[in-house]
């Protein structure tokens, strides 16, 4: 006798079930190529698209002996930088550094940072910088969005006139392990959710405040983009749970911010077709087709959690294939910024990057030796895999309620985590400002007395769509990132604002 499949096995039938029900009718025959595509498959090419995909064989898997000493290792950078700071402070007296951090709980982890002293105040608040992916290098922010220089194409650094560094003492860290330069000898050191990336931060956190105490006083904010929808979420509980339990040394927690991100899978998946018809990406008849996925993929989010590891891959699986779709029939649109095209394989080229930190005089000043960088892991996407569908917005009505701000920012030309799926899960969050925050006002955003976005603010809250700018706001519309990041800190953001808008969002 055969015994009977486990609930999990039968979910994930069921979901498979009814998705290709739907994409063998000969009237969706043209997306079943695509829908038989896998998940990992999709995030592979939307990773290489951005040109920061490596082979795996760059990744080295030398054994290094753990030497003990202290756990925390950091040296002042000295790299030459073209143009004018804009600084009181001599360069001299500016404070570039980069370093590892031998994790704690782990086997044989090394978490690589960069840390820049404000260009401002020493008393201005430490902000904490998250890319997502997951496992793409933060260093993709640090010298294309928000870091105090970008990189010309001669491989010189130039001051970047609206670095965040121009207002806050801003941390860029390489992580989970496998990441960037981070790295570990030990396999066992990957890290399949988002436990595993809030502890890990955490206790770098500690070990950075031990060796900078003169900052431990500051203002600290949590903040970041995309998959760091995911990340921003759990660090910020982490961090809060920890002082409000006394472990350890007390972070001045008071915000986290996310831009672009992903952090309701359930509520965000669905405003794909939305989106897309919105924005005339795909035309109705399109949107029709696609949009009977949805109630597949409503169904297969509500099991990621319930049944374990298989429930969260079928509903990754099924749920990607609504975004697959999609960009089946636009062609070669800029996911990232739909006014764009991608040319060739390419959506952008950050090839700059990867060539400037695996330049061996650049390795030696980082001190990172001979390892190679490496800018988006396919080890640590592949690992967070099954941490993709989960939901991050349960445990942040808590934080707000306890006055930790938010701040969700979203550029209004990004498709792959869109200003409606964010403004969607933002607004029907259920805390005991939901109400009040349903009924805000709908404000301009003004930067030199132009509107730079809209927004929506009560209380610990504030949603805000960004114009003219995708996927990396700093990128985009990097005054405005960092007016916004400056007047959201000070508890500011409604200055200057304009007339109630006579419409939504």
């Amino acid at each position: 006798m055969g015994s009977r499949s486990p609930p999990a096995v039968r979910f994930f039938l069921i979901c498979l079930s009814l998705f290709f029900s739907f994409s063998s009718s000969s009237a969706n025959s043209r997306f079943r190529d695509g829908f038989a595509s896998s998940s990992r498959r999709l995030a592979v090419d939307l990773i290489r698209g951005l040109n920061l995909l490596p082979d795996a064989g760059e990744v080295e898997t030398e054994v290094e002996a753990d030497t003990g000493g202290p756990r925390l290792v950091e040296k002042k950078l000295n790299l030459e930088i073209l143009g004018v700071s804009g600084s009181s402070n001599s360069i001299e007296d500016l404070g570039h550094h980069a370093g590892y951090y031998r994790l704690e709980h782990t086997h044989a982890a090394r978490m690589f940072y960069f840390f820049f002293e404000s260009r401002g105040r020493r008393d201005d608040p430490v902000v904490l910088w998250l890319t997502g992916g997951p496992g793409c290098s933060s260093e993709l922010a640090l010298f294309y969005e928000n870091g105090p220089f970008s990189i010309a194409d001669n491989m010189s650094l130039i001051w970047n006139d609206y670095g965040w560094d121009k207002a806050s003492n801003i941390i860029f860290v390489d992580q989970p392990t496998g990441t960037g330069f981070s790295y570990s000898t030990d396999v066992r050191d990957l890290r399949y959710n988002e436990k595993g990336v809030g502890d890990d931060i955490f206790d770098f956190l500690q070990a950075f405040f031990e060796a900078h105490p003169g900052y431990s006083k500051n203002e600290f904010y949590v903040t970041g983009e995309s998959y760091a929808g995911h990340y921003i979420p759990a660090v910020a509980e982490r961090i809060h749970r920890g002082n409000k339990e006394n472990q350890r040394l007390h972070i001045n927690l008071k915000g986290f911010a996310i831009g672009n991100g992903l952090t309701n899978p359930g509520i965000q998946y669905r405003a794909y077709p939305d989106y897309a018809l919105e924005m005339g990406i795909i035309k109705q008849d399109e949107y029709n087709r696609i949009n009977k996925i949805v109630p597949v993929c409503e169904l297969a989010t509500k099991f990621c959690g319930s049944s374990g590891a298989l429930g969260c891959l079928a509903s990754l699986f099924i749920c990607n294939s609504i975004f697959n779709s999609i960009l089946l029939t636009a062609g070669d649109i800029n996911y990232y910024d739909v006014r764009k095209k991608c040319e060739g394989n390419l959506c952008y080229d950050f090839s700059n990057m990867d060539k400037f930190l695996n330049l061996k005089p650049v390795r030696g000043a980082l001190g990172v030796g001979e390892r190679k960088f490496v800018s988006c892991s396919p080890v640590v996407y592949e690992a967070m895999l099954t941490d993709w569908m989960k939901n991050l917005e349960v445990g942040i009505p808590a934080l707000i309620e306890d006055n930790i701000k938010l701040l969700v920012y979203a550029g209004e030309y990004d498709l792959i985590c869109n200003w409606l799926g964010n403004y969607r899960w933002v607004d029907s969050m259920e805390w005991s400002g939901q109400p009040a925050f349903a009924e805000a006002r709908n404000v301009s955003f003004n930067v030199d007395g132009k509107e730079a976005g809209r927004m929506k603010t009560y209380g610990s809250l504030t949603f805000l769509k960004v114009h003219d700018a995708g996927h990396m706001v700093p990128m985009d519309q990097p005054k405005a990132a960092l007016e916004m990041l400056k007047r959201w800190m000070k508890g500011t953001l409604l200055e200057g604002d304009g007339e109630p808008a006579a419409a939504a969002m």
